[in-house]
């Protein structure tokens, strides 16, 4: 089959790279379906992967998490899906990933994909929603009817486009978004964010100018450490605050006069350390997927980089990289 790989982890201006080659065809285990890829899209984590995780000696590493496609084969335990079905999902991080044109992944992290969507616009969404709806749900445990705010940093990526419409369709909470360029700020507006401000400023200024003082809730999607100092001043006493990035250092200290509460969202977790309840990703899956084709929540697809080869890959990378995307990349097809 084909895939785009690598052997070597290494910067883009490197001369090792991402290649396209040939590789054998997987099997599933007995827990396991494999999928024909359809369409995959990009995430920070493929950038974060290639530069610092090698393959193993001799063989290649496979990048790529998000993925919409076809069930091929299912494994002797396998309940939830057919031969023929059309599924959507997010992967393992200490599997091979879904940049090839068919993969393996076990049956609890996946579900059906919304029946409105096509492959290239439903694969835009499983990481990213995932890892949102477990920061409002899971970590900081929003519930339906909160009267609170929620202050978003970062909200114009691929996580804070899917937090905002979560948010705005299932909680009662007052949003607000930061977002830097004016296309980005009418992004998250569209999205459903209450109030929008500049994080290239000072978020404490930006928050007095919309009238709020201090937020029950701080999720911080990038450049935590950037923000560190505003945060431990905008969050309220026994607030909650959730990050997902990789601050260099990260001192709580300062959290702890006002007793707030910090969580940490790895959306692999339940996968790498097949967790009790791992099945509620393919729950939770699925339930967007109903949202989806309610009309409630819509796709995050805003760059299609087209055919699935070592070239786009390597566009895309060096987009993400640039911290200049809004929305997703999403690339589909094999040539």
């Amino acid at each position: 089959m084909k895939a785009v790989a690598y052997q070597q982890c290494h910067e883009l201006s490197d001369n090792v790279m991402l290649e396209d080659i040939e590789l054998p065809l997987p099997a599933a285990g007995a827990s396991d379906i494999v999928v024909k890829i359809e369409a995959i899209s990009v995430n920070p984590v493929d950038t974060k992967i290639r530069r610092s995780v090698d393959a193993a000696p001799g063989q290649y590493k496979v990048l790529g998490w998000d993925a919409a496609g076809v069930v091929t084969e299912t494994g002797s335990e396998v309940s939830l899906f057919s031969v023929g079905d059309k599924v959507w999902y997010a992967g393992a991080i200490d599997r091979q990933g879904t940049n090839a044109e068919y993969h393996v992944v076990d049956q609890r992290i996946v579900a059906k994909m919304p029946a409105s969507l096509s492959f290239t616009e439903a694969a835009a969404l499983p990481l990213t929603a995932i890892t949102a709806w477990e920061l409002l749900f899971d970590r900081l445990a929003i519930s339906e009817n909160e009267n609170a705010t929620l202050l978003v940093i970062g909200a114009a990526g691929g996580v804070g486009s899917v937090l905002i419409q979560l948010a705005k369709q299932l909680t009662q909470l007052n949003i607000i978004a930061t977002a830097s360029k004016p296309q980005s700020q009418q992004w998250v507006r569209n999205l459903g964010a209450d109030q929008v401000i500049n994080h290239r400023d000072s978020l404490t200024t930006g928050l007095a100018a919309i009238g709020i003082e201090q937020v029950d809730y701080i999720i911080s999607l990038t450049n935590t450490a950037q923000h560190l100092d505003a945060i431990h001043t905008l969050i309220k006493p026994q607030g909650k605050f959730a990050l997902i990035d990789d601050p260099g250092v990260l001192d709580v200290m300062p959290f702890k006069r006002k007793s707030v509460s910090i969580h940490w969202e790895f959306m692999f977790t339940r996968s790498l350390f097949q967790t009790a309840d791992m099945i509620k990703q393919h729950q939770l899956l699925d339930r967007l997927a109903k949202l989806i084709d309610q009309g409630k929540i819509k796709t995050t697809l805003n760059e299609d980089f087209g055919s699935i080869n070592a070239a786009n890959l390597r566009r895309a990378h060096q987009l993400i990289e640039s911290g200049q995307v809004t929305g997703k990349i999403v690339l589909s097809g094999f040539e």
